[in-house]
């Protein structure tokens, strides 16, 4: 009697929140985008419930600062830059269940319901501050709209409200020469009055669950057992007049203070499942996620933004409990699982800066390149877990000696011969020694790429399959099933059964990294189905108000996590290249020549 399946998981992939100020960089996808994605993917596969929620952060001063120089309102601006950057997702092939804005009545009910609660059980505080504000418009700088050098390192760099080098919880006023970002004017600081969250109430907590999170990458699970030791109360609102209402005594009547960026843009992982629930017609659908122990949360960003997901966040989840209106008594809010951080990538030697010229923007690649080549170099040579550079040479090299002299060679001519031969899979004789050594390679890697995969070690299981892939061309070139065509027809047809069986399980091994050539792969097996389509853009009615949302059709999706039964027989189509072969002198010094022109 075979064994029932497995009970679905319940998978929350948490993606950190892309500004609306401006159009994202390589380097940010690298960090939230290509790991969430094939994380959720590999999830889907193996048929557990995901529910990958983001969407853009809109409010703040990020967004103030571009509509200011584009001489729009900040909900033009926000308006604009939701659109292109949603369709940059999109054509990267990011795979949300729903990535929607912080502008939407569902996200300011539900940032309110938290920070009312977390109020009325007294971990809200009142203080008088020093704030800080731009010298030349006026308007609030946010801690990290300002830099200038750690009083307790003597960084250079360090931001108003803590130290990338030395980790330490810093404010504007203690900074050696603060200067502002935005124009480096030193700024003013006035007494204002402002609502903190009470942070060292939570301290002991914080303490005992990072330092249980063995699991953790070591550069998030360091940084954030540093950052806990000394906690301060951390303010929760701004004086600015565009954001998400304050709703307590004494705020909720100011125009001119709301409720901090960064604490409404971590409340969004919520309250974008609670719309997603909402727009599916099950209102209490997300709580299978939220209020459900069994639940496994994990969350993607870069290193700049770990402090949130690991204190700041899990304090104020803990603070809410099962409390408010959306807790409802029914269970409290579930903590990160994991949280997985990524360095920085930087670009030909230089940090990504758009001021300065330095970026590549997604929406710029992906009109010059395939979107799969990007995610395969993002993957095999990102920044996982340290910082890493991306130069134009060696993108040209691993997208000409890996993705296609040993991926897209092994698809090309086993298609190529099988199709040109046969036309369809063919029947296979007994299978030999070197046969069933090849098949068990691969059904064994299903466990070991998907265990890769599930521990957050991207490039160590794109690196895995890949090494599946160099096995089956040394397969394919030992036993040349191409010479044997008119003597031993039958074991040409054998090896080359083989071979598509092999392809068709690499298929799915990388379809998680590479979702728009695997489904061209599909397809050219003789498939009709999608094991990865196309995403959709939906507009959703919220109380007579419309936004658009990135979404899918996921459930409709037939990929299986499991080794292929392709079957004899099949009919196969006219192969075509998966991937463009790319000229390294002209792709350089093309690009190179666009950076100069873009810092002059």
């Amino acid at each position: 009697m075979s064994s029932p399946p497995a009970k679905a998981r319940k998978i929350l992939v948490a993606v950190a929140w892309p500004y609306a100020s401006g159009l994202r960089h390589i380097g940010h996808v690298a960090g939230f985008g290509v790991p969430s994605d094939t994380f959720a993917r590999y999830h889907r596969l193996r048929g557990n419930d995901v529910l990958m929620v983001s969407g853009t952060d809109e409010h703040g001063t990020p967004v103030m600062v571009a509509a200011d120089a584009a001489g729009e309102s900040p909900r033009e601006t926000a308006d604009r830059f939701s659109a292109l950057i949603r369709e940059d997702l999109r054509d990267l092939g990011l795979s949300y269940d729903l990535f929607t804005r912080t502008t939407t009545r569902t996200h300011y009910r539900v940032t309110q319901d938290l920070f009312r609660t977390l109020y009325e059980k007294g971990y809200v505080l009142e203080r008088e501050t020093l704030g800080a504000f731009s010298a030349s418009t006026g308007h609030t700088l946010p801690d990290r709209y300002i830099e200038g050098t750690c009083p307790i390192c003597g960084f250079a760099d360090a931001r108003g409200d803590q130290c990338d080098n030395c980790g330490n919880q810093l404010d504007p006023t203690d900074l050696i020469e603060p200067r502002s970002k935005i124009d480096g004017t030193a700024p003013v600081f006035k007494e204002t009055k402002h609502l903190f969250l009470d942070l060292p109430a939570f301290k002991e907590q914080l303490t005992a669950w990072i330092e249980g999170n063995e699991g953790w990458r070591q550069n998030v699970r360091r940084f954030s057992l540093n950052f806990v030791r000394e906690l301060k109360p951390r303010p929760i609102t701004r004086d600015l007049d565009w954001g998400v209402p304050i709703p307590v005594a004494g705020y909720e009547e100011l125009f001119d203070k709301r409720i901090y960026v960064w604490f409404d843009a971590v409340i969004g992982y919520l309250s974008a499942s609670v719309e997603w629930a909402q727009n599916r017609g099950t209102p209490d659908a997300w709580r299978e996620w939220w209020q459900n122990p069994e639940a496994e949360h994990t969350y993607f960003m870069g290193k700049d933004n770990i402090v949130f997901h690991t204190v700041i966040w899990p304090s104020m989840l803990l603070g809410y409990g099962s409390g408010g209106e959306y807790g409802a008594g029914r269970g409290d809010l579930e903590l990160p699982d994991n949280v997985a951080s990524s360095e920085f990538l930087t670009m030909e030697g230089k940090k990504f800066s758009s001021s300065r010229g330095v970026q590549i923007l997604v929406r710029d690649f992906l009109s010059r390149y395939d979107p799969d080549a990007l995610r395969y170099f993002l993957t095999i040579a990102g920044p996982e877990t340290q910082d890493t550079d991306f130069t134009w040479a060696e993108f040209v090299r691993r997208n000409n000696d890996e993705l296609v002299a040993t991926w897209g060679n092994l698809v090309n001519r086993t298609l190529s011969s099988a199709h040109r031969n046969f036309g369809e899979v063919p029947t296979p004789g007994p299978l030999t020694d070197e046969d069933e050594a090849l098949l068990a390679d691969v059904a064994a890697a299903f466990e070991s790429v998907g265990r890769l995969i599930e521990g957050t070690r991207f490039r160590s299981a794109l690196q895995e399959a890949m090494r599946i892939a160099a096995l089956a061309n040394a397969y394919l070139a030992e036993q040349a099933p191409w010479t044997k065509l008119e003597t031993e027809r039958e074991r040409a047809g054998t090896i080359l059964f083989v071979a598509l069986r092999v392809v068709d399980s690499l298929k799915i091994l990388l379809l998680p990294f590479l979702p728009f050539s695997g489904q061209r792969l599909h397809e050219l097996l003789g498939y009709d189905d999608v094991v990865a389509g196309p995403l959709d853009v939906e507009t959703v009615d919220e109380d007579g108000v419309a936004h658009d949302v990135l979404t899918g059709r996921y459930d409709s999706w037939s990929g299986r996590w499991e080794p292929s039964a392709l079957p004899p027989g099949q009919a196969l189509r006219a192969p075509a290249p998966l991937f463009t072969k790319l000229d390294p002198g002209e792709v350089v010094a093309d690009e190179l020549e666009r950076m100069e022109a873009a810092a002059r």
